[in-house]
């Protein structure tokens, strides 16, 4: 697991005290089992099979955590930038059952992107991805990639459909919310679960799903931007 971490929306709150969480949020319940499955009609393969050779956009690599080689690369098309990596569990923003500070010691109350109402996204049920804050190595921005951009992300042969909706450490990739997890079939507990490699992370670019916590649209949209994306040669 990554050293404790404060998404770039929490950094400026980290010295306030917590809130107090509801009795449902302060018990921890037992895991829920991974949801096996796979979103919408592309294939794992086929979307794998489109990327083809990395050709590397980012002016450096990211470490996949704190201490580790810097060996992963943010590669891009014309219509989507992608890397390789890890998956590290996000369970930052709405204190809930599962995401809170008993379940993750490194719990952040806040996301970088926030839900229509102004709320924080919930990590619990939202299927998020996280990138790296703008550094020497890549500005997302520059790509074309916001908070709401439609993400696909590819693990064995499943897909889940995700939008980014946090930004992590600057030097770090690798990372999505609990409930991309699940729909990943990777454990979820934020302690010790994940994945140390097999992901990949798709994100079309001058995407933007709003309201960003729609997950009906960002799978819609992000099914049709997949096959668009292997018919677009």
């Amino acid at each position: 697991m990554r050293v404790p971490l404060l998404t770039l929306a929490a950094a400026g709150t980290a010295l306030l005290a917590p809130a107090a969480l509801s009795d449902q949020a302060a018990a921890v319940p037992p895991p829920r089992r991974p949801v096996v499955r796979s979103e919408g009609a592309v294939a794992a393969v086929d979307l794998l099979a489109r990327l083809g050779e990395c050709h590397q956009i980012s002016h450096g690599r990211y470490r996949t955590d704190a201490g580790s080689p810097a060996t992963v690369p943010v590669c891009g098309t014309q219509d989507a930038v992608y890397w390789k990596a890890d998956l590290d569990i996000d369970c930052d923003g709405q204190a809930t059952a599962r995401c809170n500070r008993r379940t993750d010691p490194v719990f952040a109350t806040t996301t970088s992107f926030q839900q229509s109402d102004g709320r924080h996204l919930n990590a619990e049920t939202l299927p998020y991805i996280v990138v790296p804050a703008t550094s020497r190595i890549w500005d997302h921005r520059a790509a074309g990639v916001q908070g709401g951009s439609v993400a696909a992300v590819v693990y064995r042969d499943r897909v889940e459909y995700a939008v980014v909706g946090d930004v992590g450490p600057r030097d770090l990739i690798g990372e999505a919310s609990y409930a991309t997890a699940q729909g990943l079939g990777i454990p979820t507990d934020p302690r010790g679960g994940g994945v140390p490699s097999g992901v990949t992370y798709i994100v079309f670019r001058n995407s933007r799903v709003d309201p960003i916590e729609d997950h009906a649209a960002a799978a819609a949209a992000g099914e049709r931007m997949a096959r668009l994306f292997l018919t677009d040669h």
